[in-house]
């Protein structure tokens, strides 16, 4: 167990996940010292379960919301816990297994290091990510880098990712969006709207079968339309923003060559 740290903290929102859950608790607490989980209205049995670990171990704390909200509703409600609490930064991760838990020391330094940026996993993936996903998220990836005027965001919809959490916070809370699966993307465009600087990292990623305890909550109809109709929202957001978007650019271009 890692000695507490008082500015970052591990956040895993956790929606009916079965066992799997339990696994990526006790890894992300061999890395890091506090986790905190979100339990977002699940139905099975892991609230229990996960109430009870928390009994058990200081650096763990678990919040059971009753009613299922999406992933972005729960990572805003630990948001505004942390931000409570006197933490200035957030790494959120799935609660499925897929992230890699032995990276987190690595996200939190060079969110230290960076501490006005937002530090963005780079997905790795081996044969088991289904093509269809892969060849996807390129095309959310194209429009958030269109979005930004080429913001530099590598990957926009790995949630593998340390956040500041007041500036976050104060984006979630100034609109209705971003509280399902449109979260990862939209949260890391409009951070660059303004002026947070990615820090992209690699970090690999692991698909579970249902013989292996894997759980996906992804609906391919459902999600797409509703990253369709977050892209939407964010170019009009963007064409409104274009010239503020342009000086911004202008005095980042002339910041670095300085």
């Amino acid at each position: 167990m890692t000695e507490p740290s008082s500015s970052h903290l591990v956040l895993i929102p956790s929606y009916n996940t079965g066992v799997k859950v339990y696994e990526t608790v006790r890894e992300a607490r061999r890395q890091w010292n506090p986790v905190w989980v979100v339990v977002d209205g699940s139905s099975d049995e892991t609230p229990v379960g996960l109430l009870e670990m928390a009994e058990a171990d200081d650096g763990l704390k678990v919040w059971v919301i009753a009613q299922n909200s999406g992933k972005g509703a729960a990572v805003y409600f630990g948001l505004g816990m942390a931000i409570s609490g006197g933490f200035s930064h957030v790494l959120t991760m799935d609660a499925d297994g897929q992230h890699p838990a032995e990276k987190i020391p690595e996200f939190m330094e060079a969110s230290r290091k960076n501490p006005d940026s937002m530090v963005l996993g780079c997905p790795q993936f081996d044969s088991s990510a289904p093509l269809i996903r892969v060849r996807g998220r390129r095309i959310s990836n194209w429009w958030a880098n269109f979005e930004t005027l080429g913001g530099g965001i590598g990957d926009s919809l790995f949630g593998f990712r340390v956040y500041p959490a007041a500036r976050l916070h104060r984006i979630m809370g100034g609109q209705r969006w971003m509280r399902r699966f449109d979260f990862d993307p939209e949260a890391v465009v409009r951070l660059r709207w303004r002026g947070v600087l990615p820090v992209n990292l690699p970090a690999p990623v692991k698909y579970f079968s249902s013989e292996e305890g894997g759980v996906s909550h992804f609906n391919y109809l459902r999600d797409n339309a509703l990253l369709t109709f977050m892209h939407i929202r964010l170019v009009i957001g963007f064409l409104l923003r274009l010239p503020l978007l342009l000086l911004q650019r202008l005095r980042e271009s002339r910041r670095l060559s300085g």
